[in-house]
């Protein structure tokens, strides 16, 4: 094959953009039915799975920024799903989830399965598993080409 039959048509940030946006509205459309947005649940999610730990690790096991993480947090907190506790010194923090948290979470996984099956009966699980495999790859190659920037 030639290079010009390849070639992307269009921009890579926009098409991803667009499918993001799409994905989104569909996974909270469902999410909302228990209160939560997608960034919401998948902050409890994390939480859960990685048990207490302090938010710079947190924000870097979900590729935020402090800020981004900061804004997001806010309102779990508030909610008492989510607590922020202090660490060993008086600079450290920890984030751990409450048994409401953990409640909340598991009643938004039932929802989050069905936005999920929704997605595989939509688009095929061979399709899916592709764009999964795909993003993964993608994901590795910049994560290591911005590893070897100054």
């Amino acid at each position: 094959m030639n290079s010009a039959t390849v070639a992307p048509k269009g921009c890579t940030n926009f098409k991803t953009r667009q499918l993001s946006r799409l994905l989104s509205r569909h996974y909270d459309a469902e999410l909302a039915k228990v209160g939560l947005k997608t960034t919401q649940y998948s902050l409890l999610t994390h939480v859960l799975r990685l048990g207490p730990l302090a938010p710079g690790e947190l924000a870097r096991h979900m590729g935020l920024d402090a800020s981004t993480l900061t804004r997001n947090l806010q309102p779990l907190l508030a909610s008492g799903w989510l607590l922020q506790e202090a660490g060993a010194d008086a600079r450290s923090r920890f984030i751990t989830i409450t048994p409401a948290g953990r409640n909340k979470q598991a009643e938004a996984l039932r929802h989050w399965k069905t936005a999920q099956q929704r997605i595989n009966a939509a688009l095929g699980l061979e399709r899916v598993a592709s764009l999964h495999a795909l993003l993964d790859d993608c994901t590795a190659q910049l994560q290591a080409g911005a590893a070897d920037q100054p």
